[in-house]
């Protein structure tokens, strides 16, 4: 596809859909929720009022928080093992065409969140971005990467090389991290192989200065254990249509998921849990969660039969790369556009949650409507049967 392709009222207009049987509902409610949960911490009322949960660790450690995003990426490679059947039956130039336009399309999107509005506030005067100084990556630009190589690996090596390759990556990440990473501290915030690696080859206007320096958080060389997350998603899903929902395959899963919790915490004594670098041994904790979470699923809904609740979910899950865009876009122009001398965002918040509630409660309050918010356009979406893929 070299463009966003639409499907609705139940017409294809450039995407064929997988077949009912092809999807199970589980990773509908997973990826939904992860959509609803990254829409949350994003867009909280005030940056200087979060609770604990609803925050990254601010280094090493781990918070509910730092789930989110390789938990999506665990759903990526989930997708994936319902789309990537059909390319066994098919030239390689179709793979390629659709892998690679994909990527692209991933990349693009996420770079036109990056410089989205195009415009900024100087002392109060509205004034053209300088793109020349735009963040190049970002969460939607790993997500794209990722998609990439773990297609090819799956591709040209199948089940058991993809797992040995990830294997393999985890244990190569480990070792240029410390042998390329300051001799004192290796993994610290100023001397860590991802932020050299990625200054070798960014600018460093073009890198994410959230942490107090020019550094990205999802930078190239930590994308490459990201890589893994989505190779994990994909396994559990080849394992769980070979398996089928039922109560054996859910244990399975969620042993797999402590065995790879477990992992994470002992490899977390010589190689810390770390989100912004993406170490190997937070992978490991990732993937052990993500399986944990993926098997709850499968037992509360296709095991137990409690689907009443799912649809909020699912609302979030048919359409979350659109639904993910929006929510940057919508509260870019809430932060561009000015009432009363401040952000449009700045005035909602002071009038309609700061007025009434305390601090904490009112940022988490406003992050919660505007979630709600994004889900009506969603159910709107939903049932005009509107489908915005990539």
């Amino acid at each position: 596809m070299s463009s966003f392709s639409v499907i609705k009222n139940g017409e294809n207009t450039g995407v064929v859909t997988p077949r009912t049987g092809e999807r199970y509902l589980a990773l509908d409610v997973l990826r939904g929720l992860t959509i609803a949960l990254m829409i949350l911490v994003n867009t909280p009322g005030s940056w200087s009022t979060i609770y604990a949960p609803f925050r990254h660790a601010a280094w090493h450690g781990f918070t509910i928080t730092d789930l989110v995003f390789p938990s999506f990426l665990f759903v990526v490679g989930n997708a994936m093992s319902f789309s990537m059947r059909k390319f066994d039956s098919q030239p390689d130039a179709i793979f390629w065409k659709k892998v690679l336009k994909r990527t692209f399309l991933i990349f693009v999107i996420g770079l036109f969140l990056n410089a989205f509005p195009f415009v900024h506030r100087a002392e109060g005067e509205i004034v053209l971005k300088d793109l020349s100084n735009i963040r190049i990556m970002g969460v939607l630009q790993r997500i794209a990467l990722c998609y990439f190589f773990a297609s090819v690996f799956i591709k040209y090596f199948k089940l058991k090389g993809s797992a040995i390759i990830s294997v393999i990556i985890l244990l190569l990440y480990w070792g240029l991290m410390y042998y390329f990473g300051d001799a004192g501290d290796p993994y610290s915030k100023e001397g860590n192989a991802a932020l050299k690696f990625d200054r070798l080859i960014l600018p460093a206007e073009n890198l994410y200065t959230g942490f107090g320096l020019p550094f990205d958080p999802e930078g190239l060389l930590s994308t490459l254990p990201a890589i893994v997350n989505v190779i994990a998603g994909y396994l559990a899903g080849i394992f769980i249509q070979k398996s089928g929902n039922n109560f054996t395959t859910v244990m399975k899963l969620i042993a797999a998921g402590l065995v790879c919790v477990l992992i994470g915490e002992i490899w977390d004594m010589v190689f810390p849990i770390n989100k912004p670098i993406w170490t190997s041994s937070y992978v490991m904790l990732s993937v052990g969660w993500s399986l944990v979470l993926i098997g709850a699923l499968i037992w509360i809904i296709e095991v137990v039969k409690l689907k009443r609740w799912t649809y909020f979910f699912e609302v979030f899950g048919k359409n979350p790369l659109f639904i993910y865009v929006m929510s940057g876009v919508f509260v870019m122009l809430l932060s561009v556009i000015w009432i009363n001398g401040g952000s449009l965002k700045g005035w909602l918040y002071d009038n309609f949650f700061l007025s009434w509630l305390e601090p904490y409660n009112a940022s988490l309050f406003f992050a919660v409507i505007y979630v709600l918010l994004l889900w009506l356009m969603g159910y709107w979406m939903d049932k005009k049967k509107i489908y915005i893929k990539v």
